[in-house]
């Protein structure tokens, strides 16, 4: 039996050292945050610290003396997707981006609740930082469900609402997003962290592109580099870790309140949308009392980076008053 027992020890320790090579010479390591500041969070970017001890990553930029508008990106993005929106809006309106909790330069927060409600709760400390006692809201993807959460959950503060492909409505037949099945599989969920990623992060970059060709080396270096931040992928597995009941029944709630809604709000979907299908913004249009849909041909999940010059254009038509008639 010695032998068996020799084997086994050795069998033991070649599968640690080949899956200890494969973290050395395969695994994506984090990334330091110094090194992502360096990259990243140069002005115009801002750092804040909130009292609940986050560092929040903000961009505040355009008119300071115009109507204020928050946007709120999408699962593993960044505030970055909404810089072709800045350029576009020039000096029309104040227009402040930040990074979510558990994501880009804000990272990991002391609460560590990536919830609808914890994120929600973040950009409500943000915006009091911020000195905003009222704003207009926009969120594209999980952004968007943070965002329609907040302005059902505190109408008085939310002066308009735009959301883009957004979050938050439960359709019929729809599945857990891939990530979510990754994270809550046993095994599959842990043999992640040994492979790299940059090839799966291009992959899903131009499935939310009509146009891939928009889709470039810095666009994937950016979202892959990003969620390597020190703490980061910690907090996605966190976040997508919720079983995919409790996200279709918070959906559902959300869906229910839209009826009693007073919030202005225009819907921005790409038609060609793969990973939220436009049905949800018919269903945020049709409960929603007042609510505009526009919807743009041959666009994916991302309109403000896929044709920023038409969504910033209606975002802007929305958000700004019509100017006086000529006398």
């Amino acid at each position: 039996m010695r032998w068996l027992f020799r084997f086994l020890i050795g069998l033991i320790v070649l599968v640690a050292a080949a899956l200890g090579l494969s973290y050395v010479f395969l695994s994506d390591p984090d990334m330091p945050r110094d090194v992502l500041v360096q990259k990243y969070g140069q002005p115009p970017s801002q750092f804040t610290e909130l009292p609940s001890g986050a560092t929040a990553h903000f961009r505040d930029q355009g008119n300071r003396d115009a109507q204020a508008v928050i946007l709120l990106h999408g699962s593993n993005a960044s505030l970055h997707t909404w810089e072709p929106w800045v350029r576009e809006f020039g000096d029309k309106l104040r227009v402040i981006s930040v990074d979510l909790p558990g994501h880009g330069l804000t990272g990991p927060t002391p609460q560590a609740d990536y919830t609808l409600d914890g994120m929600g709760a973040f950009v409500d400390e943000f915006a009091t930082q911020m000195g905003l006692t009222s704003f207009a809201l926009a969120g594209s993807s999980m952004g968007g469900a943070v965002a329609v959460k907040y302005a059902q959950a505190k109408p008085w503060r939310v002066t308009a609402l735009i959301l883009v492909d957004s979050g938050g409505i439960a359709l019929p037949g729809m599945e857990p997003p891939i990530g979510v099945r990754i994270a809550t599989t046993p095994v599959l969920n842990q043999i992640t962290r040994v492979f790299p990623t940059r090839g799966l992060y291009e992959a899903g970059l131009k499935a939310s592109f009509v146009n891939e060709s928009l889709v470039t080396k810095d666009m994937v270096d950016r979202y892959w580099e990003l969620n390597r931040g020190p703490g980061v992928r910690d907090a996605t597995r966190k976040r997508f870790s919720t079983p995919w009941s409790e996200l279709v029944a918070e959906a559902q709630k959300i869906e229910a309140a839209l009826p009693a809604m007073t919030t202005r709000t225009l819907i921005l979907w790409g038609r060609e949308d793969k990973l939220v299908p436009v049905a949800a913004g018919e269903v945020f249009r049709s409960k929603i009392p007042g609510a505009q849909l526009i919807i743009y041909d041959k666009v994916g999940h991302i309109p403000q980076e896929e044709v920023p010059a038409k969504s910033a254009a209606d975002a802007s038509a929305f958000l700004l008053p019509a100017p006086a008639p000529s006398p």
